[in-house]
C-alpha cells in the first residue's frame, strides 16, 4: 500500500494544537475526523488569493483538528477509489511522504487511513527551515520523497526520480496553498531547507530524501 508522508512539520501540531490529544489517543495513532469535502471558497477566487506569506504569520494560535484533517485530506487525500489522491503524481509513485512536527512531538500522515502516526514528543520544529518564523508558527509540513517507490515496471527511474518527485511534492504543496486561500490561513512553501539534518530528526531511510516544506499560520 502506498502512503504519502507529507513530511509536516508541524509547529506544536497535535499535542500543542489541541491539549491531552495524545494520551486521549493514546499516544501511538490520532485519528482524524473525517474531512468536510463540500462547500469551501470558489476554485476562481481562491486562485486569486493564493499567495505566499512571509513575516506576516500571527501568533501560535492552534488550528483545531478539523481544520487540520481538511488541510491533509486537500493536500493529498484519498479522493476516490483504488486509493487515488486530490494531488496527481508521475507514474503513480504516490511517494511524497507527508510528516508534521510540532511543539510536543513529530507526526507522519497516513492519507489511507486519514490519521497520524505519532513518531515522537520531541519539539524538532526548527529543523523544518531555516526562516525565523519556523519554529513560531502552529504548523510547518515537510515533504519527503520515498524514491524506493520511484520506480516503473519494478525499476528503479534514477534518471528522473528527483525532477518527478519535486513535481509530485508540488501539486501537493500548491493544493494546501488553495485551501489556505480558501480557509484564509497564511501559507509559504520554502526550498531553504537542510535534507541532513531532517533526515537526521526525522529518522529517513537512505532512500528518503527531504525535498520541501511548507509553513501554515494564521494572519496577523
Amino acid at each position: 500500500m502506498k502512503r504519502t508522508v507529507i513530511a509536516c512539520a508541524v509547529v506544536g501540531l497535535m499535542l500543542w494544537m489541541v491539549p491531552g490529544m495524545a494520551s486521549a489517543q493514546g499516544g501511538d495513532v490520532i485519528k482524524l475526523p473525517p474531512a468536510q469535502t463540500e462547500g469551501g471558497m470558489p476554485l476562481m477566487q481562491a486562485l486569486k488569493l493564493r499567495r505566499s506569506t512571509r513575516g506576516g504569520f500571527g501568533p501560535d494560535k492552534p488550528l483545531s483538528m478539523q481544520v487540520l484533517s481538511n488541510l491533509l485530506w486537500a493536500a493529498d487525500g484519498v479522493n476516490r477509489e483504488g486509493g487515488h489522491r486530490t494531488a496527481p503524481s508521475a507514474a503513480d509513485w504516490q511517494n511524497i511522504d507527508i510528516y508534521l512536527t510540532t511543539a510536543d512531538g513529530l507526526y507522519l500522515y497516513d492519507p489511507i487511513k486519514h490519521e497520524l502516526k505519532v513518531l515522537g514528543k520531541e519539539d524538532v520544529r526548527a529543523v523544518a527551515g531555516q526562516q525565523p518564523f519556523v519554529t513560531e508558527a502552529p504548523l510547518n509540513l515537510i515533504y519527503v520523497a520515498d524514491m524506493a517507490q520511484a520506480s516503473f515496471g519494478g525499476k528503479r527511474m534514477p534518471e528522473v526520480e528527483d525532477t518527478w518527485s519535486f513535481a509530485n511534492a508540488g501539486c501537493i504543496a500548491q493544493n494546501v496553498y488553495l485551501f489556505c486561500a480558501s480557509e484564509k490561513l497564511a501559507c509559504i512553501v520554502r526550498a531553504m531547507i537542510d535534507p541532513a539534518a531532517i533526515a537526521k530528526a526525522l529518522k529517513l531511510r537512505p532512500e528518503q530524501k527531504a525535498i520541501l516544506a511548507q509553513t501554515v499560520a494564521h494572519f496577523k
